[in-house]
């Protein structure tokens, strides 16, 4: 499918009524798993290009072209309300929140194994591991404070267990600069999965940073605090990889070009027949503004679009369970750490002098939220809260053993002898 052949939904048609931008929310209990994170995403991805469009304004003297943008930024900025307000009133934080670590766990994922550029897969494997650890911090909160059962949410599609423990994801924020590509070599879906990874990312963190404040559980809110900050220390690390050269007529399209994509595989993907025609109109939308994009990318910079997004679609975004990978980057990339010029290392090469040690030494000298949220739910229950076969729950200790740091580990740091416990322990009953 080339986007740019497809009809498009006419901007003065696209402005809708107060009633047509508030739709009716899903059901909490009902509604599938990847349904939500699809929801999710697709905020994200909203966001990102009202915020982008904000950016190329502010930067833009020509009043033609800026009318242009404001318009389809005021669309944009309807179509991020509907997509977000299908969430539920009943539907809790906490709920949400595992829906974005699902997001992050399954759609990194897939990502990784679709993408061509290693260097980029590498960074997405790095950043999956980390992701997976915050759903692991979460889900005991959600079953202390909610007593929530934490597959009424994921339905058994993303495993809960330890992974590269968050307290070790403190970096020199300089440390997450990555090596960006090249944008006259590298190809669209490259461009795309790294758009759509940074967007879901961006709204993560500004998730995390709007709604931790509504807990009275300090130790939960100094949990979202800390994931908070790791989910900066992601964009940094995504938007990277982004060539900076690239011109702001060329980020356009791309950004076109990402909603479009994301917006069709949603739409193809989707089982709620009523969010289906929602993703589906709003497709219609975003190629009307793709194609909008391509006629100023192409007379500003008299190239073809398709030098930049090429002549067929992108499937950035499709939701489905990743175990078995999730797992084998598990077992094989705990130890991986992020050092200077946008290399990795494993733990036992570490200087002494490594600098993200003296910011982890810094946030967590007294304590790390996230090694607190396992004693409590040691206290609570006797055990950690996860859901996994057998195996991989048994496997926790050496996990963590991998992913020990020499150097610096907060004070209350759970040892792998405390993980080892757990195997012997009964399951939490859910």
């Amino acid at each position: 499918m080339n986007l740019l052949k497809e009809k498009g939904i006419p901007l003065d048609k696209q402005i809708k009524t107060w009633q047509e931008i508030v739709k009716r929310p899903y059901e909490r209990e009902l509604v599938d798993n990847y349904t939500r994170t699809r929801q999710i995403l697709l905020n994200g991805i909203e966001t990102q290009a009202w915020n982008f469009k904000h950016c190329f304004v502010r930067k833009c003297d020509d009043l033609e072209l800026n009318k242009i943008l404001v318009n389809i930024r005021r669309i944009e900025d309807m179509q991020q309300t509907t997509v977000n307000w299908l969430s539920p009133y009943k539907q809790t934080v906490l709920d949400t929140t595992l829906g974005y670590e699902q997001v992050a766990v399954d759609l990194t994922a897939w990502l990784a194994q679709n993408e061509d550029d290693e260097y980029v897969k590498e960074t997405f494997n790095f950043g999956l591991l980390e992701d997976f650890d915050h759903l692991y911090r979460y889900s005991q909160f959600a079953k202390m404070v909610e007593d929530t059962n934490p597959d009424i949410i994921l339905h058994n599609m993303t495993d809960v267990v330890v992974g590269r423990p968050t307290q070790y994801h403190h970096n020199d924020n300089a440390l997450r600069i990555r090596n960006h590509y090249d944008k006259d070599k590298t190809s669209p879906k490259t461009k795309v999965h790294i758009l759509t990874l940074i967007s879901a990312e961006q709204q993560t963190h500004n998730y995390y940073a709007e709604h931790g404040f509504m807990f009275g559980n300090n130790d939960l809110k100094q949990l979202y605090a800390e994931i908070c900050d790791v989910e900066e220390e992601h964009v940094t690390m995504y938007e990277t990889l982004v060539d900076p050269n690239e011109s702001v007529f060329e980020k356009w399209l791309v950004h076109e070009f990402c909603e479009a994509c994301n917006y069709y595989n949603c739409y193809k993907d989707e089982k709620d027949e009523r969010l289906k025609l929602i993703w589906e109109e709003m497709l219609g939308m975003e190629i009307e503004h793709l194609k909008i994009a391509a006629r100023h990318f192409e007379k500003e910079e008299k190239r073809d679009s398709t030098e930049i997004i090429g002549e067929e679609i992108v499937l950035p975004c499709h939701f489905e369970s990743q175990k078995e990978y999730v797992t084998n980057i598990l077992q094989n990339e705990t130890s991986k750490r992020v050092i200077d010029n946008g290399k990795y290392s494993n733990v036992d090469k570490l200087d002494d002098n490594w600098e993200s040690y003296k910011v982890q030494k810094a946030v967590s000298k007294n304590s790390a939220p996230s090694e607190k949220a396992i004693h409590l739910s040691i206290q609570a229950f006797g055990r950690d809260i996860a859901l996994a076969d057998s195996t991989l729950l048994n496997s926790q200790s050496k996990l963590i053993e991998k992913a020990k740091q020499k150097l610096y580990n907060a004070p209350d740091t759970v040892d792998c002898e405390e993980y080892k416990k757990f195997s012997k322990v009964k399951e939490v009953d859910l």
